[in-house]
């Protein structure tokens, strides 16, 4: 895997001071496989130099994978969660029914990072006609049923190739931690929304118990992952970028057994070996909910 690295300023309030050192980088770049950059991966446990910015208090890494370098590792990465997909898929669904009672259309949505479609499924019975969905990696959109491919593109986010459309509702699930510039994309997806239509965007939480608990353990800590948001930093990374009416929520995700497993902080051996025996018998249709430490934050155009 070719990656460079790049220092960087504070992506939320520019900070060019040194901040707190929370860990050191400890990346062996020969222990990165295919699966590095996918979704719902097996954690390895690797991530960059991360610093607590003095003045906003983001949490980021620097040096960081460079924008380009991490492009193109998410262009190639591989993809074998389908099953988990449905599920996180489900999850979001149901955090949007109860969101939209604050739009007043359902015309159209888009979700960036959209993986293999799952989701777009979920937003045709949730009402919405015109669905599109933005993933840069080739192997999800490979496995996404033929009817919700057709719904999706091959590419990055871009505000300029929605030129003249406006939507109602954008999503964006587990992909504010990837991006280079966070506060970016936030206010492109301010200037595609009608007036009055929602941001859904869903993040891990620094400040959860679980990653409180595991500290540098948590697999919130990952090469991947180039800023780390609490409530406090989400809410102002929106409210920067021209956001209203902000409401941050914890989120209760379901999955099966064998997913939770494969977050557990256990010995990778041992870890393998309980996630075999999940996927097998009684125990593979098993699914249950828990507070992993997730968090959606909605928020308005004006």
């Amino acid at each position: 895997m070719n990656l460079t690295w790049e220092s960087r300023s504070c992506p939320l309030c520019g900070s060019t001071a040194e901040g707190k050192v929370i860990v050191e980088s400890n990346v062996e770049l020969s222990r990165l496989t295919e699966f590095a950059f996918a979704s719902r991966k097996l954690p390895e446990y690797m991530h960059s130099r991360m610093v607590e910015c003095n003045v906003c208090g983001l949490l980021y890494g620097t040096p960081a994978v460079s924008s380009d370098s991490g492009l193109n590792a998410y262009r190639d990465a591989a993809f074998d969660s389908g099953q988990e997909s449905q599920f996180a898929a489900q999850t979001y669904a149901k955090l949007i029914a109860d969101q939209l009672n604050f739009i007043g259309s359902r015309e159209r949505a888009l979700d960036i990072g959209a993986g293999d479609g799952a989701f777009l499924e979920q937003l045709v019975q949730l009402g919405f006609r015109d669905i599109t969905g933005v993933e840069p990696s080739a192997a999800p959109i490979a496995c996404s049923k033929p009817h919700v491919r057709n719904m999706m593109r091959h590419d990055i986010f871009r505000a300029r190739d929605f030129e003249g459309q406006r939507f109602d509702l954008v999503t964006c699930f587990q992909v504010m931690e990837h991006l280079w510039n966070p506060g970016e994309l936030a206010r492109d997806v301010n200037s595609i929304l009608n007036p009055g239509g929602l941001f859904v965007t869903v993040t891990h939480n620094l400040r959860a118990f679980s990653a409180r608990l595991l500290g540098d353990k948590s697999p919130i800590f990952d090469i991947e992952h180039l800023q780390l948001f609490s409530e406090k930093t989400i809410r102002a990374l929106l409210q920067r970028s021209g956001f209203t009416d902000i409401r941050v929520m914890p989120v209760w995700n379901r999955y099966p057994i064998h997913y939770w497993m494969k977050l557990a902080p256990l010995p990778q051996n041992l870890k393998k070996g309980l996630i075999a025996v999940a996927r097998q018998g009684p125990l593979a249709s098993v699914a249950c909910s828990l507070p992993a430490g997730n968090m959606a934050a909605v928020a308005r155009k004006p």
